[in-house]
């Protein structure tokens, strides 16, 4: 079977990463002598008969250097700049149906909670309803004007979130880590081949760190829950509740951009994938289950899942072999087949450098998970 595919890489900007000058059109600042009427190369100063006899050139002085006017316009702040950006490429989501809300440099709401100096806070939180902004998720819109208060309240942020598992789209975002010795992306293709479905070209963002975020349609039901690692190690879901950094953010650790090349709009998710993602935990759990990875159910067990396992272990990076190891076997386990592929889980882990009693304490460990 041909290996999924997953979107080009890149960094060049496209759609959502459009510069402000471009979504204004296509007009740039040097052109603005042109629609004056004059070109800058012809100003009237600079036609041929009207320039004033030169005198010879002076050696700049001291003096003659600090007549210069110290008031000279100066280059906007680089915050600036990026909050401007932030709150153009919002607008722009908003414009695709996306509900969003500005972000931090540390991806945070940005909107300062109205209700931090209430004196007693109520047992039941806010989300919104007293009219206020500073609910955090809660005040994602995609209404322009409602966009342009947020931004007007947090003249601080410099990126914007996109809320997921909210109509039109329902989004749910695959968020593929490449970093801390994770690979999303190899794990997000090995998944695919194992549950035999193909991974469909879709809305991609490009992380600072590496990584990848995939924006999928979801259905309006079942709401699809955030999680970390639950598919495999470097794959976080963010579903109803939860946020994607969008496109054109400046955060702390750096830009997002739009892969060139993908849709305009999210591709409905895969239905083999959908299967895969965890289902919303019970409205009242216990309280130490909300902790407990286990206290969700499993996906459904694939008829034969050892060899695609044995191959995600075998191919392990430097820094991933035990998480790897640990993530394959509990699939193992879930599958019913934990006690059988153990010798050759080891097998497979001792290709890559881990020790027998490395493994052993690993697959161990994902035993008791």
């Amino acid at each position: 079977m041909a290996p999924p595919h997953l979107p080009p890489t890149g960094s060049h900007p496209s759609h959502l990463d459009t510069r402000p000058d471009d979504l204004l059109g296509s007009h740039s600042v040097d052109r603005l002598d042109d629609r004056r009427g004059h070109h800058p190369a012809d100003r009237p100063d600079d036609r041929p008969g009207n320039h004033p006899t030169r005198q010879p050139a002076q050696q700049p002085t001291r003096s003659t250097r600090s007549t210069r006017s110290p008031h000279r316009p100066a280059r906007p702040a680089r915050h600036s700049d990026a909050h401007a950006t932030a709150l153009t490429h919002a607008l722009v989501a908003a414009g695709r149906g996306y509900s969003v809300l500005p972000l931090t440099r540390a991806k945070l709401p940005a909107v300062r909670s109205p209700h931090h100096a209430d004196p007693s806070p109520t047992s039941t939180p806010c989300r919104g309803d007293c009219g206020r902004p500073g609910h955090g998720i809660h005040d994602a819109t995609s209404d322009p004007l409602a966009v342009r208060r947020l931004f007007t309240a947090a003249p601080w942020a410099t990126a914007y979130g996109i809320a997921c598992g909210v109509p039109p789209h329902h989004l749910i975002g695959i968020d593929l880590d490449t970093k801390n010795g994770a690979d999303g992306l190899t794990a997000l293709r090995l998944l695919a081949a194992q549950h035999h479905f193909a991974l469909p070209p879709t809305v991609t963002v490009r992380t600072p760190s590496g990584g990848r975020h995939l924006y999928f349609s979801g259905p309006p039901a079942p709401p699809v829950p955030n999680s970390a690692g639950r598919l495999a190690p470097g794959i976080d879901i963010r579903g109803t509740g939860g946020y994607l950094v969008g496109p054109g953010s400046r955060t702390s650790r750096g830009e997002y951009h739009l892969v060139p090349g993908t849709p305009r709009l999210p591709i409905a998710a895969p239905a083999p994938l959908l299967s895969l993602l965890p289902p919303q935990s019970p409205p009242h759990p216990h309280p130490h289950a909300l902790h407990h990875p286990s206290a969700l159910p499993s996906p459904p067990p694939h008829p034969n899942p050892a060899p695609a396992l044995l191959r995600f272990v075998r191919t392990s990076p430097d820094g991933q072999r035990n998480a790897r190891l640990f993530w394959a076997a509990c699939r193992a386990y879930e599958s019913g087949l934990g006690q059988e592929m153990a010798t050759a889980l080891t097998t497979a882990a001792l290709h890559t450098g881990l020790t027998e009693r490395e493994a052993r304490a690993t697959i161990a460990s994902a035993a008791r998970h």
